[in-house]
């Protein structure tokens, strides 16, 4: 037997932007036909996009994805095309499901099985899970396909198995969190090792929202091996000659897999063609992964929702300066503004950092001082205020002023705000409602701040240049509200917040189980778990941002506001 010649094409598609991503389809099929592929495997729900959450209610988004569908099917001459699209049955059920296009039509449809409801996946509320497998017969090699959950639970590759399945092909749409990479490849080879048979995995690329796709396409041997790999964070397409000693045997027990498995014949023979010279993508650096992926999450969400520029306050602060760098590797530095607000109590130092970090990048570096704007403040509302002693009170009018500036640019020119709040802050509620959070983006919303130090380490060793000063990166963390301020004033240190935060929010360890594992006054730790309790109000006021955690604030959580439940 001739090798079979596989193609998997990781897209980055729009959602609902169906006639766009039939283009992007259509193009993957029409390359795969050109080097001569037995099969392509474009992403889970590649012609609607994923998610496409309540989208999947309205009726003529239904319809238009079918005709898209429709419209894609003659592109499949020469060659077998696995699309993922959304079908729709008789009773108005909807599958997620993936269509087998072969001789210029729809032959075959498969409906995914698993649909996972946890974490940021809602699929329960929109689909019907399918009945049964299904398995393809191209060029004699026994292809079963599956859809992303499909391949995370043991039952769908041990039916195929049964029937004979050489190679299991997956569309998916998997979100992309720090180390999650290594995850799915340890599943995915126990998948293939478990089962005797090829593993053929296909993933979506790019930025929705909060999620961002990663890609990295694989294709592993019978052993688990991984064969070829794709490039993470960027559109690509990986061919592969699969052998037939590197795929199952394709032994089958009709009895195990009688009513589970259709099969459907499709070409009879494999060609012979000049093999493929393989060459397997670079494996990113854990942080390096985690800066690509905020980079193509700020262009796609900046892109795909109509803005060319962005506009980001720069403070000197490391938060800002990561955000800048972020903004202009994603856009280009024409397309970032920075807006240098000081105020009474800024430091010299500080503004002369944030006006080095705009030079370094090459950013439009704007100057508004807020003085005179707070002093008119405090004189507005001093009849009222009276004696009283300054507090945060005021220190948030400064941040306000700051935010009611920042969204008018936005407003005057069209520019997308982004904020700069990490993690940390945003989980104890170290930021300003209408102030720091005032925005259309949060970068960094997801970022531990221990991690935004890595990031912007990372940055400077990247170069051109070191963008952030050594300053930045040695002074003590400040806000600049009121005077000789730093931010271990109200928190703990970062080291040591960031541990308790990722027990508490991630994790969901309670109080106890948090006091074992670290040795911490008690009296810290209920103070930091009531702040991030106190703060949720807040966190739903906020504007979305980049998931880069097993957990992030957001779909990933979802916590009531009004609650009196205090963990012990």
């Amino acid at each position: 037997m001739s090798a079979f010649r596989l193609a998997l094409a990781q897209l980055n598609v729009t959602v609902g932007d169906l006639d766009a991503n039939r283009r992007l389809i259509e193009e993957a099929i029409r390359r795969a036909k050109a080097w001569r592929a037995d099969l392509v495997v474009v992403p889970e729900l590649a012609v609607t996009g994923y998610p496409p959450e309540d989208l999947l209610l309205k009726p003529q988004f239904i319809e238009v994805n079918a005709e898209a569908l429709e419209r894609l099917a003659p592109a499949a001459q020469g060659l077998v095309a696995l699309v993922g699209f959304v079908d729709r049955d008789r009773q108005e059920r909807l599958y997620n499901a993936a269509a087998v296009l072969a001789g210029g039509r729809r032959v075959a449809t498969y409906h995914k099985q698993w649909l996972p409801n946890y974490g940021v996946f809602d699929e329960k509320r929109y689909f019907a899970p399918g009945a049964g497998s299904l398995m393809l017969i191209v060029g004699g090699v026994r292809v079963g396909v599956t859809i992303c959950e499909d391949l995370w639970e043991e039952t769908p590759c041990r039916a195929l198995a049964a029937c004979g399945a050489q190679v299991v092909v997956n569309l998916s749409a998997s979100p992309y969190h720090a180390g999650k990479l290594q995850a799915r490849e340890r599943l995915f080879a126990r998948r293939a090792r478990d089962n005797r048979l090829a593993i053929a995995y296909c993933n979506l690329v790019g930025g929705q929202d909060e999620l961002v796709f990663d890609g990295a396409s694989l294709v592993l041997d019978a052993r688990g091996r991984e064969r070829i790999r794709s490039a993470q964070f960027r559109e690509n397409m990986v061919l592969i000659d699969l052998e037939p000693t590197q795929m199952g045997p394709g032994r089958r027990s009709p009895r195990a897999a009688r009513g589970v498995v259709r099969v459907v014949a499709l070409s009879r023979s494999l060609p012979e063609r000049p093999r493929l010279r393989l060459a397997p993508a670079r494996r990113l650096a854990p942080v390096e992964e985690v800066y690509e992926a905020l980079t193509l999450g700020v262009r796609d969400y900046v892109r795909k929702n109509g803005f060319s520029t962005v506009v980001l306050g720069l403070s000197g602060g490391v938060d800002s300066a990561l955000t800048a760098c972020l903004a202009a590797d994603a856009l280009g530095p024409a397309e970032v503004r920075a807006v240098v607000m000081p105020s009474r109590f800024s430091s010299a130092a500080t503004q002369e950092d944030a006006r080095r970090v705009a030079r370094a990048l090459g950013i439009e570096a704007l100057e508004i001082p807020i003085e005179p704007m707070f002093r008119a403040y405090l004189d507005t509302l001093q009849p009222l205020f009276g004696t009283r002693a300054l507090d945060v009170t005021e220190q948030n009018l400064q941040a306000r002023i700051r935010g009611t500036l920042l969204m008018a640019l936005s407003n005057k020119f069209g520019w997308l705000v982004l904020t700069t709040g990490n993690k940390s802050e945003t989980a104890t509620g170290y930021t300003t409602l209408y102030g720091d959070m005032a925005g259309g983006f949060a970068v960094i919303k997801d970022v531990p701040k221990t991690l935004v130090y890595e990031l912007a380490r990372f940055r400077n060793r990247r170069g051109p240049g070191q963008p952030i000063p050594a300053s930045v990166l040695a002074r003590a963390p400040s806000a600049e509200l009121a005077p000789d301020q730093t931010d271990q004033d109200t928190l703990p240190p970062y080291s040591l917040l960031d541990r308790l935060l990722k027990a508490s929010v991630e994790e969901d360890r309670s109080l106890r189980a948090i006091l074992a594992r670290n040795r911490v006054d008690s009296g810290l730790v209920r103070r930091v778990l009531a702040m991030v309790d106190r703060s949720e109000y807040k966190r739903r006021q906020g504007p979305p941002g980049i998931k880069i955690t097993p957990k992030a604030f957001g779909k990933d959580r979802r916590m009531p506001i009004t609650n009196r439940f205090h963990q012990s």
